[in-house]
């Protein structure tokens, strides 16, 4: 698969980079004969021996590179990214590149590299899960004094480089919101979820969504769908078609754009929520609600921390409490009375005071979970390895 850039100066670009990369050896080895070695970046974990330059960003100015695997206009998960870095664009002092439809291959690492050496970029954001291991890790190891932030992924200290760093957020407050507006609209109690892989972040945000729904409903049933990949769009309208076959009355999505699927549900006269970014002007008539991201928050508080001299930390997480996650306005079709449960809940998430995963909890097989009188709070770091699907919920993870 080729990457695919949709600026207007893309041709002009292309070649730049396409020539930037094959006189790099003989630019390397031109600045060592000619100049002092960078010093590596105080407490990196990367060895002294030469590395490559990086190009500066000019006075004052801090280039920072956001990387997407689909289109930034996307209606889903590239989308909210790019609203988010639109934001920091407005910062003073802040510039952004951003290149969109870069595969999850060695063609993020060529795009890393050369925003790093071509742009001046000192702070990345490659945003698609499967950018970090192997090539988010690679291409830091090479760069000290480059900070590279990843959504979703989980830093392991003395195991990870210290200038690697994880941020996401506790979507799944949100997810669980949007079920109880499911549950209490659902006229079937038969709700369909499309998904693209059984990970954990999937699976978190699909079993919130059903404990939520159930909270407001003990007969609701949510069946899943896996597509395989993050973008399948026949994949997704045919899963979302086989989910209205089957009584589905409201369909959600975890794919890195609902816009098939909410697109879908409209045409066929059933209810939606969303997700990622809001998708409320796809189906007028059938969107409830959504949980959506406000990277915009999170994007402003690193990129002040580095303009300011600060080392991010490793580990970032926030839901409703810090701004990280909010809930798309209500739809027509939602009640007084479930938007009056939906808000109940999401004031005691944003308190701290609601535990999603608290036992007793069985999987869908059966199996206790989580003993009656355990808890496991948003912030417990174990719930990023979610490896099961809880009762309410029709799917495998095969």
């Amino acid at each position: 698969m080729t990457r695919r850039e949709v600026s207007a100066h893309w041709p002009l670009r292309s070649v730049q980079r396409r020539w930037f990369l094959a006189l790099t050896p003989c630019l390397l080895a031109l600045s060592v004969s000619c100049s002092k070695k960078d010093e590596p970046a105080a407490g990196s974990s990367a060895a002294t021996d030469a590395k490559p330059s990086v190009a500066p960003a000019g006075a004052g100015t801090l280039t920072v590179g956001f990387i997407y695997v689909g289109a930034k206009d996307d209606y889903g998960y590239n989308q909210a990214h790019h609203e988010g870095a639109l934001a920091v664009s407005k910062l003073p002092g802040v510039k952004i590149r951003e290149e969109e439809k870069v595969p999850e291959t060695m063609d993020v690492q060529k795009t890393m590299e050369s925003m790093i050496n071509l742009d001046g970029a000192k702070l990345l954001f490659p945003t698609s899960f499967g950018y970090f291991d192997p090539h988010i890790l690679k291409v830091a190891e090479k760069y000290p004094g480059v900070t590279f932030l990843h959504c979703g992924g989980l830093y392991q200290e003395g195991k990870h480089p210290k200038n690697v760093g994880s941020y996401f957020g506790y979507i799944d407050e949100a997810e669980y919101v949007a079920g109880i507006v499911a549950g209490g609209t659902t006229k079937t109690n038969k709700l369909g979820f499309v998904a693209a892989k059984p990970i954990p972040q999937v699976l978190r945000n699909i079993n919130s969504y059903t404990l939520g729904a159930r909270s407001v409903n003990s007969k609701v049933e949510v069946t899943v769908i896996f597509t395989g990949d993050w973008s399948m769009p026949i994949k997704e309208a045919e899963a979302a078609n086989s989910l209205i076959a089957q009584g589905a009355d409201v369909l959600t999505a975890h794919v890195d754009s609902p816009k098939v699927v909410i697109e879908t549900a409209e045409k066929h006269g059933v209810f939606s929520t969303g997700y990622h970014a809001s998708q409320a002007n796809l189906a007028p008539k059938g969107y409830l609600t959504g949980a959506e991201w406000n990277w915009e928050k999170v994007y402003t508080a690193y990129i002040e921390q580095v303009k300011a001299g600060q080392t991010p930390e490793h580990l970032v997480r926030g839901g409703f409490s810090s701004g990280f996650v909010k809930l798309s306005p209500y739809g027509a079709a939602v009640s007084d009375a479930v938007k009056a449960k939906a808000e109940e809940a999401k004031a005691k998430l944003t308190a701290g005071t609601l535990v999603v995963y608290a036992g007793p909890m069985k999987d869908n097989a059966g199996k206790e979970l989580i003993p009656a009188g355990t808890q496991h709070p948003q912030t417990d770091i174990t719930l990023e390895s979610m490896n099961y699907l809880v009762e309410g919920v029709k799917g495998k993870l095969d």
